[in-house]
């Protein structure tokens, strides 16, 4: 019987195939396909795992090589090992590492030291960038066909990659110019403003740090507009608003009820544009324009007078200074300034105090209160030198020579004239004695010098006679001929020092005031090398006879500086005199015979 039974309860097969036996095991054929899957997953896992470790495995083994075909900076390491790839980097890039950078911007070129910017090359980590176990599957292909060009690895000191880029500012920048405003020909004319550039320093820096290795020499850095201060469009109103305004008519000054007019030619000339708070600003030289004010009105001001030493009862004494007036630059130039935007043109300004330039209060602060030397020297007979003598005395009396100035006799003694009470008189001149303008004034050298001495002041210029005369102390004297020989001493002390000088008594006197500083004395030494005088004949057109006076020798004159007691110079004087021969005019008998 047929399992195809009525009830549809066995399998049917058609008529052409044979008829499906049972079997128990057909209740596991659902597994087949299921144990096929399977297999395959365990087949294509166990071909991933091979390849993995192929794949790691070739990781390992090239690990300490760099992939072919690498270059770093333009030298080829590829295929090298890492010690080799070092060896070659160092030596193919040593020099370039440690030599000065070229750099341009906008066609100014300069340099920079590697070494002072910070920048330095990594050679170690370089190479190890590009080698050492790397899974990365772009490694592996690098190896399979080639590198190509990588970036050198730089270590960047900042603080000074910074400092080179602010030096390098300096060099490789352009200064905006300003507009401005000039008169030229009696007119107003613009000079336009122009940008300026600078070092983009953020750029640059990032440039530099990359670029420094790898870049075509020179760098390019790049650079940021620096605009002017004073654009083009505030010149243009300036000119406009202001500066057309100057030249158009005469400002007429008022000082209380004078009236001073200033033409057009002289506030063009006095006129300026400057730059203030990033407009320009009409600027007048007020100094020019009191000028030009006073030579208009010259008895507009009164002058004031110096406070100054006076001698009183054989004392000095302080004469009060008085004010006078004066224009205030300042204020004159501020009123003219708006008097040439404005109408009317009228500048008004007041006359203020003007100070003496010597004030009391800078005179009490000198010290002149005592007398710190004084010294004499006695008078010949001979009228003439002696009128010279009180001429010149005359002439020096209340000279106030400040600390750390000079006294020069030359210049206080002025014009050696008629004029100025002098005459001709006595000298010495080139060896002869002969009469000269001024002579005897040697003699008010040697008692300045001798009273400068003895209060320790600085011996800056002098000059002894050629022969001694008892009138002075041998070695402390001073001759003088003006235009040629000067006596000058500096005040060393922080007081002033007031020359007080006269004649009186058959004696020349100086005397210095001030207040007592440093402890003066002094030693002379013995006459030595003593040659007595002799009889000489001269047929000069000059010649004046003379009879025989004083020997010549050499004498030595010591003087000692103390301050608080403390010795702070010890000073020589040597001199040699000649002697004083007794000169005859004429040939001498001698030779004629």
């Amino acid at each position: 019987m047929s399992r195809g039974s009525a009830e549809g309860t066995e399998p049917v097969v058609d008529g052409d195939g044979p008829e499906d036996s049972w079997s128990p095991l057909d209740e596991f054929d659902a597994d087949r396909p299921r144990r096929r899957w399977l297999r395959t997953t365990l087949i294509v896992a166990g071909v991933v795992v091979v390849l993995g470790g192929a794949y790691v495995g070739a990781a390992y083994a090239l690990a300490d090589r760099v992939p072919r075909g690498t270059t770093v900076a333009g030298v080829e390491i590829g295929g090298l090992t890492a010690e080799r790839a070092e060896a070659a980097l160092t030596d193919g890039l040593g020099d370039l590492a440690t030599q000065p950078v070229p750099v341009t911007a906008e066609d100014i070129t300069g340099s920079v030291d590697p070494a002072a910017a910070g920048l330095e090359l990594d050679v170690p980590a370089t190479v190890d960038r590009l080698t050492g176990v790397d899974l990365r599957p772009q490694r592996l292909w690098q190896h399979a066909v080639g590198g190509h060009a990588e970036d050198p690895v730089t270590r960047v000191d900042q603080d000074a990659l910074d400092a080179a880029l602010t030096d390098l500012q300096g060099t490789l920048t352009l200064a905006p110019v300003d507009g401005s405003i000039v008169f030229a020909d009696g007119a107003p004319h613009a000079v336009d403003a122009v940008d300026g550039w600078a070092l983009d320093a953020d750029a640059a820096r990032e440039t530099l740090t990359r670029d420094w290795l790898t870049a075509a020499r020179p760098i390019t850095l790049a650079t940021e507009v620096v605009a002017p201060e004073i654009t083009q469009e505030e010149t243009e109103r300036a000119l406009q608003d202001v500066a057309a305004k100057v030249p158009a008519g005469p400002v007429t000054v008022q000082v209380g009820d004078r009236a001073v007019e200033l033409p057009a030619d002289v506030l063009v000339a006095t006129a300026s544009f400057v730059p203030q708070e990033g407009d320009l600003a009409l600027q007048m030289d007020g100094a020019a324009l009191v000028e030009a004010v006073l030579s208009r009105a010259t008895d507009l001001l009164t002058t004031a007078s110096d406070a100054r030493f006076e001698f009183q009862d054989g004392a000095p004494v302080i004469v009060p200074g008085t004010p006078g007036t004066t224009l205030d630059p300042a204020a004159l130039a501020q009123a003219v300034s708006g008097a040439v935007v404005a109408e009317p043109r009228t500048a008004a300004v007041e006359l203020v105090q003007s100070d003496p330039a010597q004030t009391t209060e800078a005179l009490q602060a000198l010290g002149v209160t005592q007398v710190v030397s004084e010294f004499s020297t006695p008078l010949t007979s001979e009228p003439r030198r002696t009128q010279n003598i009180a001429a010149g005395a005359a002439a020096i009396d209340g000279t106030l020579i400040r600390p750390g100035e000079t006294f020069s006799l030359t210049d206080a003694l002025g014009p050696i004239d008629a004029a100025h009470g002098f005459t001709t008189a006595g000298a010495i001149v080139n060896g002869e004695h002969t009469d000269a303008w001024g002579g005897g004034l040697s003699q008010l050298s040697t008692t300045m010098f001798n009273a400068a001495y003895e209060a320790g002041m600085e011996d800056v210029e002098h000059k002894p006679h050629s022969e001694w005369f008892t009138r002075y102390p041998a070695g402390r004297e001073a001759t003088l001929f003006t235009g040629t020989l000067d006596m000058r001493w500096k005040n060393t002390t922080p007081y002033g020092a007031l020359v007080q000088a006269w004649v009186a008594e058959g004696r020349t006197w100086v005397r210095i005031w001030g207040t007592p500083y440093w402890e003066v004395t002094s030693e002379s030494g013995p006459k030595t090398n003593v040659v007595q005088p002799t009889t000489v004949y001269s047929q000069s057109a000059t010649c004046s006879p003379q009879s025989a006076g004083n020997p010549g020798f050499r004498i030595t004159v010591t003087r000692t500086i103390k301050l608080n007691g403390e010795v702070v110079a010890t000073e020589p004087f040597s001199w040699t005199y000649r002697p004083q021969n007794r000169v005859v005019c004429g040939p001498d008998p001698a030779a004629a015979g």
